[in-house]
């Protein structure tokens, strides 16, 4: 699996397997993205990314990646975890993936419904 930002100025390749495709809810997500934020987890060892990526540390255990240069939101990062959360929407041509999960359904926005039958977790972002 391979992708980049907007403007191509950081790109990302996955060299292992993917797992859990899931769309998030929560505030954050949806301040990032704009809307809810898709991604897939990768292993650390297992993603190489080029480029300049800024991190802005989201929460007391979390931090999210971006581009400097377009704002693309690429990538969140658990500092407690060996994988990263990489977007969906970033991966260049088709994934093979499909969503296994909506996850923090209890903070998202209400100008939207959660579309298809995957499990949705209630769990509040605070």
């Amino acid at each position: 699996m391979k992708g980049s930002c907007l403007c191509g100025a950081v790109t990302f390749e996955a060299a292992g397997a993917s797992r859990d495709p899931a769309a998030c809810h929560c505030g954050q997500c949806r301040k990032s993205s704009g809307h809810y934020w898709a991604s897939v987890q990768v292993m650390d060892d297992d993603l190489t990314i080029q480029g300049d990526v800024r991190w802005y540390q989201s929460s007391a255990d979390a931090k999210r990646g971006f581009c400097p240069t377009c704002g693309a939101f690429l990538f969140w990062k658990s500092d407690a975890e060996p994988d990263t959360g990489v977007s969906l929407g970033a991966v260049d041509g088709p994934t093979g993936l499909t969503l296994t999960r909506h996850i923090f359904t209890a903070d998202k926005g209400d100008y939207y419904d959660i579309p298809g039958e995957a499990p949705q977790e209630e769990q509040d972002n605070g």
